[in-house]
């Protein structure tokens, strides 16, 4: 419907949107913050006075919903709602950051000045590129940690504000929302503002799923709340007995966690079962509300009948977001399942408010210092830059979205970690360092493999070595985003210090063969062994991955002068087919494809609409009909794919054959002496830092036999093992066996 209104309708409605914004905010505003507020929507209301929305409102509206939201949903105080209101004054009007700075202060200037940044980052971007830009979106935290709580507001009101867009952007905006703001939402405790985020993400990605259930919702609405009556009022009855002073308030389940339902437990609209809620809100102090609300479970308990699996206890041991509720579903009349949220008038305040209301009551007027103390955690992770911007985002999206589970240290601390974890991400949110020496994981005093994923109540306890280093392996034990930034940071380093090593091996090599090394043989060499850098030949010297036999025919070739000849034409050529030849260096080096943390081999297509080749970043996507098909993670269809079908979505990389480890087996015999089994073991695991998988040692009328399995990276690698082994006094042979 067309947008129609006088000049004084507009001016009477402004005022009155001006005042609704006021009139509920959560934070007591002081004439002094009363004062702030008035003069920045004064600004706010000259410098976009010429400026109209899509549907053709006034574009003042927006500001005033986006601090609306701020101060009534979020929380925060007069700086915030301040900032809001001016948020995109710099941006689209003529005003600078420094007349903000002069006006309002340095604090709201730089909350401005992080939601203008935010506002300049390219909007129509392949995946990896906005990836990018979510990273450079999230260190805006360094700013202000408020310029992040302003942002989904604003995205909040652009999404309820869409109808009037084309359709194209209506599914970008919407599949970004539900790829990154929703999650954030989420893990800042704004869990209100989470759900309307993820119903208009899914309204307008996927509008038809949107409205059928919206309209089954719609249909069964006079039946929901004569069924909520009738079990609420059994309910106040019993209440009323026990004296508590309470209300009751009736919900349902939103169109994005019922439609959640529906595909990951493959029911229609009719199965899912708990789309009946109440929530009791009682008074209490804050003394005997813990007790209060197990009561008005056991007096839930004594009218219905308690699903046990279903039961959640975030009063005892509340989610780090400062949630605190008791969840239970019971079987009312009918059978019929109802979800009852228990949870006092703090607790509630918290429920709705996040992080404002959380930190408004652990430390009273300064709750942005409470929401610092978790947002600083995340900066160390959001400034790595050894992280690909695509998994960064999907890690951290990943990590906002987890549920979590609680940890007990040795000396009986508590530690929350998202669900899935191991022992091994549990090292590494300890401290780096012990993960990066993890050894071992004892659980429940009992030692496990590194990989154990644990359960709440665990008691986990870390042993380190000062000889541990991390392994390629160590990528699959692990999920938060933490872990696996540290540990690839540390096999970057590990790499370099192989290539260094390699370097040195090189020059002394080719010393032997009457050739100096210098930059004009490194670029020989890379083009001789098809490879990218000279970082990658020094690390494949350094592994043992080349061995003397592929140096000597180089060595044989460069002094062939037919073959100076020649290899000047394959440089010549090189540069004008470029193209062709990073090709054929990426299928070299990454020639297999497998899936998932176990790298499965399975069969697969590659997608036409981004035509991927071996050693581009992809991912896998399940087909209704045409099995897995390949994406690049820069695809254009990858953001819309991501976020409207991450159940279909399966992990894919292409395998550099120097980055495997393959277990083999040798047979080792020799004359029985004291000692010899630990020198053995030391050449294996000290000497060249080879993993033990397993070992087998005899000795018997000074005969000595070992059986031992170890990983290895390539042949090379193995045959360097075994003429070392040789070398030690007593063994008389090493051979390779296969079983």
């Amino acid at each position: 419907m067309a947008y129609t209104a006088t000049i004084e309708e507009e001016k009477s409605a402004i005022a009155l949107a001006y005042k609704n914004m006021l009139k509920n905010s959560y934070q007591t505003l002081s004439k002094e913050d009363k004062q702030l507020i008035r003069k920045a929507f004064d600004l706010a209301a000259d410098a976009h006075k010429d400026q109209r929305r899509n549907s053709g409102e006034p574009y003042i509206f927006h500001p005033i919903s986006v601090a609306k939201i701020v101060a009534n949903d979020i929380g925060l105080g007069a700086v915030s709602i301040a900032a809001a209101l001016l948020h995109d004054v710099v941006e689209d009007t003529a005003y600078t950051l420094a007349d903000i700075e002069q006006l309002f202060g340095e604090t709201v200037a730089r909350i401005v000045n992080g939601l203008t940044k935010i506002s300049h980052l390219k909007k129509d971007l392949n995946i990896s590129v906005q990836s990018e830009n979510f990273r450079k979106m999230l260190l805006t935290l360094n700013d202000d940690v408020r310029v992040i709580l302003i942002k989904i507001a604003d995205r909040l009101h652009n999404m309820m504000t869409m109808e009037s867009m084309p359709q194209d952007k209506q599914v970008k905006i919407a599949s970004e929302t539900l790829y990154i703001y929703a999650p954030l939402a989420h893990r800042l405790g704004l869990y209100n503002i989470k759900t309307d985020l993820e119903d208009l993400g899914l309204k307008y990605t996927e509008p038809e799923v949107y409205n059928d259930i919206a309209d089954k919702i719609k249909e069964s609405k006079e039946d929901q709340a004569a069924y909520i009556a009738m079990f609420s009022k059994v309910v106040e009855d019993s209440l009323d007995k026990e004296g508590f002073k309470y209300k009751i308030l009736g919900r349902t389940k939103s169109i994005y966690s019922i439609r959640r339902k529906m595909l990951n437990q493959g029911v229609s609209f009719d199965e899912v079962y708990d789309k009946f809620a109440i929530r009791i809100i009682y008074k209490s102090s804050e003394k005997n509300e813990k007790f209060d609300a197990w009561k008005i479970y056991s007096v839930l308990t004594d009218n219905f009948t308690p699903n046990p699996s279903r039961l959640r206890d975030w009063i005892s041991q509340p989610k780090s977001t400062g949630y605190e509720s008791l969840h239970i579903t019971v079987m009312g009349k009918s059978g019929r399942w109802v979800e009852v949220q228990i949870r006092s008038q703090r607790m509630d305040e918290i429920a709705e408010k996040g992080y404002a209301a959380h930190y408004k009551y652990k430390h009273a007027n300064d709750y942005d210092v409470g929401l610092e103390d978790w947002l600083n955690k995340l900066k160390e992770t959001l400034e790595s830059q050894d992280t690909n911007a695509v998994d960064f985002v999907e890690q951290f999206k990943l990590n906002l979205y987890s549920k979590e589970i609680y940890i007990f240290t040795p000396n009986g601390d508590l530690k929350s970690l998202p669900k899935g974890s191991t022992g091994l991400d549990f090292a590494f949110s300890v401290h780096t360092d012990i993960g990066l020496k993890c050894r071992g994981v004892k659980v429940n005093g009992k030692l496990v493999p590194l990989s154990r994923v644990l359960i709440s109540g665990d008691q986990v306890e870390i042993i380190t070595s000062v000889h541990q280093k991390p392994k390629l392996n160590w990528l699959d034990y692990v999920i938060t985003a933490r872990a696996k930034s540290k540990i690839k940071n540390s096999l970057k380093q590990e790499h370099k210090q192989i290539a260094e090593d390699g370097k040195e091996v090189l020059t002394r090599k080719l010393r032997h063969l009457k050739i100096t090394l210098s930059d004009k043989i490194i670029n020989e060499l890379v083009v001789f062994f098809k490879l990218k850098t000279s970082l990658d030949l020094f690390f494949r010297i350094g592994n043992g991955s080349i061995e003397n036999k592929k140096l000597k025919e180089y060595a044989a070739q460069h002094n062939n002068a037919f073959y100076s000849f020649f290899k000047r034409g394959i440089r010549k050529k090189s540069k004008n087919s470029e193209l062709h030849q990073n090709q054929e260096e990426i299928t070299t080096n990454h020639d297999l494809l497998v899936f998932g943390k176990d790298e499965e081999r399975l069969d697969y297509t590659l997608s036409p609409c981004c035509n991927p080749i071996p050693g581009d970043n992809v991912f896998g996507f399940i087909t209704i009909n045409e099995g897995i098909k390949i994406h690049k993670k820069d695809c254009p269809n990858a953001v819309s794919l991501q976020a409207r079908f991450a159940y279909r979505i399966m992990s894919a990389i292409w395998i550099d054959s120097t980055q495997q480890e393959f277990k083999s087996i040798i047979l080792i015999t020799g004359v029985d002496d004291k000692g010899l089994a630990n020198k053995v073991t030391k050449v294996i695991s000290t000497d060249m830092d080879i993993d033990i998988q397993s070992l087998n040692i005899s000795g018997s009328q000074g005969h000595f036999e070992g059986k031992i399995a170890v990983k290895v990276k390539n042949i090379g690698q193995l045959n360097k093992l075994i003429g070392r082994i040789k070398k030690i006094d007593g063994i008389d042979k090493v051979n390779r066996i296969i079983e």
